[in-house]
């Protein structure tokens, strides 16, 4: 079946939302050869993805993932595609805790590095985390302290079946933005980072799809798959099943505008030391990414009514040590199990 699929995208045609599940669950369940898994996902790339198929093949990915059950009604996440080049430091990891200190619950969904020295579970690490946490305990630890990561490669065991063909073709692919689709804690709400603006709409579209109530999907004018503060990002907004597309500047909350290198990452040990200077105090353009990062989060996890009471909130936690003190909550949670 998988051959007939990859013939028809060849030759531009779209596939329907079932579809697409069928053809990733073959996949999926270790049903294709390497040689048709790269074909199928190089000839997706060129043709381009719609929602339908993407809807479809989150689908799959999450019918073949272990799920988490959990007693919070709604959760959040905050993650990237990764793939953006930006050598960033762990933001969406950092805004996670500022969150969870506000009463939001976190299902931190994420794994190494794909484009930096070091992705979400490389720095959890290096805080000391245990990223390894079995799935009841991590949603003993969302439902009772407010946050836990969920190591993809835990949940998504069927994603060795992808990984030789992924790393053989060595291009983005689907996958890249699958990942933060496809969270197994079941989010309703989540602030999604691509590396690309002309994902922004289309992955909205798909969260609402999947059941997502709230979402801010933002790709930085930079490339940056956060909430930028060198520039504007492009933002589509799912709120009350209709997605809403504009742009924002750090100036409109008063921010000041940064270079890149000012917000740069490092290895993952440093720049688990940059987060803990921040939420120790330190001023500047990292504080103030991940404070304007935090804000968004805060919003779509309905701990404010906007963007602009989003920052002054999350200024007041990081002000006052409560994401700190979450922090080191957190990382003893975890290491309970």
């Amino acid at each position: 079946m998988l051959q007939q699929t990859i013939e028809r995208i060849i030759c531009k045609s779209n596939l329907e939302e079932s579809e697409a599940y069928e053809a990733m669950n073959e996949i999926m369940q270790g049903n294709a050869e390497d040689s048709q898994i790269g074909a199928f996902l190089a000839a997706l790339r060129m043709k381009g993805e719609t929602a339908e198929e993407i809807t479809g093949f989150a689908r799959a990915m999450r019918d073949n993932a272990e799920n988490l059950k959990l007693e919070s009604e709604y959760v959040i996440d905050t993650c990237g595609t990764g793939g953006d080049g930006g050598r960033t430091f762990n933001i969406s990891t950092a805004v996670s805790f500022v969150v969870a200190a506000a009463g939001v619950k976190v299902a931190k969904h994420g794994n190494r590095a794909v484009s930096s020295k070091s992705g979400s579970a490389d720095v959890l690490e290096k805080l000391g985390f245990n990223i390894n946490l079995e799935p009841k305990y991590a949603s003993n630890c969302i439902d009772k302290n407010g946050m836990a990561f969920l190591f993809a490669q835990k949940y998504h065991r069927a994603m060795k079946n992808v990984a030789g063909p992924r790393k053989q073709l060595g291009i983005r692919t689907v996958f890249n933005l699958l990942g933060p689709l496809t969270n197994p804690a079941f989010v309703k709400g989540q602030v999604l980072g691509v590396y690309d603006k002309n994902l922004t709409h289309t992955a909205a579209k798909v969260l609402s799809n999947l059941g997502c109530e709230r979402a801010m999907v933002v790709c930085g004018e930079d490339g940056l798959d956060e909430i930028t503060t060198t520039s504007n990002t492009y933002v589509s907004e799912l709120k009350d099943g209709k997605i809403s597309d504009y742009k924002i500047n750090p100036e409109d909350f008063e921010i000041n505008v940064c270079s890149m290198d000012a917000i740069k990452g490092y290895t993952a040990e440093e720049n688990a030391a940059l987060i803990r200077k921040i939420f120790q105090g330190e001023k500047g353009a990292r504080r103030d990414i991940v404070v304007l990062n935090s804000a968004a989060a805060l919003y779509v996890g309905k701990a404010c009514e906007s963007m602009e009471e989003g920052v002054k909130m999350a200024e007041g936690i990081i002000d006052s040590k409560k994401a700190y003190e979450k922090m080191n909550e957190l990382i003893k949670c975890s290491n309970n199990f």
